[in-house]
């Protein structure tokens, strides 16, 4: 999965109100090289609802479905794997939940996370906010000197977060980061195809 620098794409429940499964297809079409399905204020029932339509087009663009915090909820659809938080389910239990054979993510937000994330079976860590971002209320900035950092000692990829945009991409792949993590870089207004694009011809140019 991390044999390139990745574009990793997180749906918004406030950004994706209207025509959610087409502007994730959009993104698909487009370059994205995973999904995470991130839906904070969603009950169990419309959750799975949404999830199983985003595996339907992620199994049709041959691209990963990374499920946000809800481990249930990834395996009653039988995601390719799970995102967590500091706060949710330790990923030791998430690791026994979901077995070897599923991706496993971490948030991270400082560097003392990120040594403890070496110790933990995950397959990847997220780490931010880069930059200042409107999609996470509680998202303290972690600047790119810390991702430089956090690359550096990280022993699995590191997926950069927060406040990404085509503006500032390239800053955050010079740290030598696996990936970039975005929002509403994609999924903001229009043009979803366009600004996938973008960003994927930035990160394939780097």
């Amino acid at each position: 999965m991390f044999n390139k620098k990745i574009l990793y794409a997180i749906t918004d429940e406030n950004l994706l109100k209207e025509n959610f499964v087409e502007k994730v297809e959009k993104a698909l079409k487009s370059g994205v090289d995973i999904i995470q399905y991130r839906a904070k204020k969603k009950d169990a029932k419309d959750m799975i609802e949404e999830a199983i339509m985003l595996k339907k087009l992620c199994v049709k663009y041959n691209v990963p479905l990374i499920i946000n915090d809800r481990v249930d909820v990834a395996l009653a659809i039988d995601a390719d794997g799970v995102h967590v938080g500091q706060e949710d389910i330790p990923v030791l239990y998430v690791r026994k939940m979901v077995g070897n054979n599923k991706i496993v993510g971490l948030s991270t937000k400082n560097l003392r996370q990120v040594e403890e994330a070496n110790k933990l079976p995950v397959d990847y860590i997220g780490f931010g906010s880069i930059f200042p971002t409107n999609t996470k209320e509680d998202a303290k900035v972690a600047g790119l000197e810390n991702l430089k950092e956090a690359v550096k000692i990280s022993l699995q990829p590191v997926v950069a977060i927060g406040g990404i945009k085509e503006n500032n991409i390239e800053e955050v792949l010079k740290t030598g980061c696996d990936g970039v993590a975005v929002v509403s870089a994609i999924f903001a207004g229009e043009n979803t195809e366009e600004k996938t694009k973008s960003l994927k011809e930035r990160i394939r140019n780097f």
